[in-house]
């Protein structure tokens, strides 16, 4: 339902409640959390999502499943939500941490017809049955690899936020090291003990997931990959496939 806040409507005695919000380019929410769990699809635009734990790119017409009670800010870029909060014990299936997924077409327009239910009426009859489909379709959907961890160390996470600000390619270990005051050694050392992953492999996934939402608004590819810091668009294209295993194409508007 368009135009209402959760905040209004949590108590209600229903396991979904689905609303609708549109917000504009750059808009950001602040450090926020829900009691129950959320499905946060986008129709529009492209959203990141980050929490305690990592960054979560979500490209145009896929969602991220937000369990309840995680802290998590998010960063619209022209983005017309779809959110079904769903019950806790409605969802017993639902991931320990956020997930992207793939929204299938007629996960899409189930959907698009819940937020237009009055979330103040109980479902009955049609309404019952198609939110009971909702979250038949909700558990099918399949994950996608567009997350990327954050560091908990305050120091190393603010260097890896600013990086995702503006990522480039041809950024060195040693610019990192010196921004951090310790020796490339160390440096490397501490990002895997921190994250999991190398620095090179983080700084790659993070330039990909930057591009998909230039990609979805109509970019080049070729002014993608400069941008990036890439040698040419051949490079930054397999680089894209290696990582997401799917060409640029697959998420251009």
């Amino acid at each position: 339902m368009p135009g209402v806040h959760i905040d209004d409507v949590d108590h209600l005695d229903r396991d979904v409640v689905a609303l609708a919000t549109a917000y504009p380019s750059d808009h950001v929410l602040a450090p926020h959390r829900h009691r129950r769990a959320q499905f946060l699809y986008g129709a529009t635009g492209s959203m990141r999502v980050e929490t305690a734990h990592g960054s979560w790119t979500v490209p145009p017409q896929r969602a991220v499943l937000v369990p309840p009670g995680t802290e998590h800010s998010v960063r619209m870029d022209g983005v017309r939500t779809h959110s079904l909060y769903l019950e806790p014990s409605a969802v017993p299936w639902f991931p320990p941490r956020c997930r992207v997924v793939e929204v299938r077409p007629l996960l899409r327009e189930l959907v698009g017809e819940t937020v237009e239910l009055d979330v103040e009426r109980p479902p009955r009859g049609r309404d019952r049955t198609l939110l009971a489909l909702t979250l038949h379709e909700i558990r099918r959907c399949s994950p996608l690899p567009l997350d990327l961890p954050l560091p908990a160390d305050p120091d190393l996470r603010r260097a890896c936020q600013d990086f995702l600000a503006a990522p480039r390619i041809d950024a060195t270990p040693q610019q990192w090291a010196a921004r951090l005051g310790v020796s490339v050694r160390t440096l490397h050392r501490r990002f895997t003990a921190e994250t999991d992953t190398t620095l090179a492999d983080w700084r790659r996934r993070a330039c990909v997931l930057h591009a998909l939402p230039h990609l979805a608004a109509g970019r080049s590819v070729t002014a993608i990959a400069a941008d990036l810091g890439y040698a040419g668009p051949a490079a930054f294209t397999t680089m894209f496939h290696r990582t997401l295993g799917a060409p640029p194409s697959a998420y251009r508007r």
